[in-house]
């Protein structure tokens, strides 16, 4: 049986970027492929190919045994190519039938828009996937999750051959994971081909059948899961073994920098408190809705307490706004950098001064080298990636986003720095550099927040472990007299009931 789609020798290049060069693999009918890579790697550019945002500068694509070529995501669509992406693309205020077939909404013999049989065929189509809402809720009203399921609706309304998963289960619950891998599982059954893109391991490994490797825009290396290790495919991202992929300083820590005492919150925390010393890194842990990232945001400003005291260095700080924060020297690196932590139309330079401009102000006026010396130094520092300091932010791959998040925040110069979930969505090198990077910061006494859902991440650099369930801090761990399974029992509420 011929594969459904075929990328031959696919080039792409960009003014100082070479994105693709003589890509070539298939996929097969009932097979799921992980798409894996570096970010920057070239995902993203056959991702764009596929659904026709980017024309490739050389090679074919087949769909079948026929050469397609897609000049707009409507004949990507056309030809039965179907995108599932981590930010949905839909359309909040329309009712989930609306948003299934936006596009090709079936119409009556006089024209106009057939409501009862569109709402029919929804019904039907949700069923097959044993979705939990019907067709006339508005998208508004569902999570992630059920926004992923309408998505995958969407595909199955026009009977797509080929649907891409990108990132899809970067905001979903475990249980939300067991429901997309259970759809996926139908979706191979029908005989379709998916091509998954997932930073994680154990999904790659519980979901894929086969996978395809990129690193600096080509291919490295294809073949079937069952016959590679995770440490094989480590290898082939990053050309290189990552031994040590937690690099713990031994670092001496001082006094205590930050008094956080009672803090709540009506709805999200309840009496949250903690001790935050110079050159410590303290992590949180919960799982989805324990209140951690809630608490951070109150720390911040970007919320109000109902109660609770704040002391920095001894002195008390009332915090009513993100101002107040950064004006005491406290940053925030937020879970979702490209909402909450970067204006991604805005050129790199312009975001890493941004939380520090006024340092910049010379007699009235921005000073364009006081800003570039910054933006070189932290630049280099973090190993930011890019043509120049003028490129667009939004043109960087995700780690390099990520990176120049977290250099806007050390141009103000903090004393802390929360860093809330600082590698999600990020490959395992980019991931790797930036855990270095939170142990240079401990070394150079700055005092570190790490809020993180990855166990091993926590456990591989935090010196002490606050663990939040339902809104309380359920028990706080020291380095050295923890288990994953302590931590995970607390996190539950296991260890409370035990």
């Amino acid at each position: 049986m011929p594969p459904v789609l075929t990328l031959s020798n696919i080039s792409k290049s960009f003014p100082g970027v070479r994105a693709l060069h003589d890509v070539s693999f298939a996929l097969n009918a009932g097979e799921v492929t992980a798409l894996i890579g570096e970010n920057g790697a070239g995902k993203s550019t056959i991702v764009k190919i596929l659904t026709g945002i980017y024309v490739p500068d050389e090679g074919e694509v087949h769909v079948g045994a026929t050469p397609r070529s897609f000049s707009s995501p409507r004949d990507s669509w056309a030809a039965g190519i179907a995108a599932i992406h981590q930010e949905t693309v839909m359309f909040d205020e329309l009712s989930v039938a609306e948003n299934i077939f936006m596009g090709h909404m079936p119409v009556s013999a006089s024209g106009l828009v057939d409501w009862p049989q569109m709402r029919r065929r929804a019904t039907e189509l949700l069923k097959r996937i044993d979705a939990d809402f019907g067709p006339d809720a508005l998208l508004k009203q569902l999570s992630v999750a059920q926004k992923h399921m309408v998505e995958i609706t969407r595909a199955l309304s026009h009977e797509a051959s080929v649907i891409i998963m990108d990132e899809p289960t970067a905001a979903l619950s475990r249980n939300e994971i067991d429901d997309l891998f259970r759809i996926i599982a139908q979706l191979k059954a029908e005989g379709r081909a998916v091509i998954f893109i997932s930073h994680k391991f154990d999904e790659i490994f519980r979901v894929a059948d086969a996978f395809v490797c990129l690193r600096d825009g080509e291919k490295v290396g294809a073949g079937k899961i069952a016959d590679v290790t995770e440490a094989k495919l480590v290898s082939l991202m990053v050309g290189r073994p990552i031994d040590q992929v937690f690099p713990k300083r031994d670092i001496a820590i001082g006094g205590t920098v930050l008094k956080v005492e009672g803090l709540s919150n009506a709805t999200e925390f309840t009496d949250v408190s903690f001790e935050l010393r110079r050159g410590e890194i303290l992590g949180f842990y919960g799982l989805v809705g324990a209140g951690r990232s809630e608490a951070m945001q109150c720390l911040f400003g970007m919320t109000r307490a109902s109660k609770g005291s704040v002391t920095l260095n001894g002195q008390p700080l009332r915090i009513a706004s993100p101002g107040d924060a950064i004006g005491a020297g406290i940053s925030y690196v937020p879970e979702d950098r490209q909402e909450q932590g970067a204006v991604l139309p805005l050129g790199i330079r312009e975001n890493i001064t941004l939380a520090s401009i006024t340092s910049h102000v010379k007699n009235l006026f921005v000073s364009r080298p006081s800003e570039l010396l910054d933006v070189r130094m932290l630049g280099k520092r973090l190993d930011v990636r890019a043509a120049h300091w003028e490129q667009r932010l939004g043109e960087l791959s995700g780690g390099n986003q990520q990176k120049v998040v977290i250099a806007k925040w050390l141009a103000a110069k903090p004393k802390v720095i929360i860093l809330d979930e600082p590698t999600k969505g990020i490959d395992v090198g980019s991931k790797a550099a930036v855990h270095d990077f939170i142990g240079e910061l401990a070394e150079e006494g700055l005092a570190v927040i790490l809020v993180s859902s990855e166990l091993p991440e926590i456990m591989g650099l935090a010196d002490r472990v606050v663990v939040m369930q339902e809104g309380r801090i359920a028990e706080v761990f020291t380095r050295g007299s923890w288990s994953a399974e302590e931590i995970v029992a607390a996190a539950t509420g296991a260890r409370k009931a035990a």
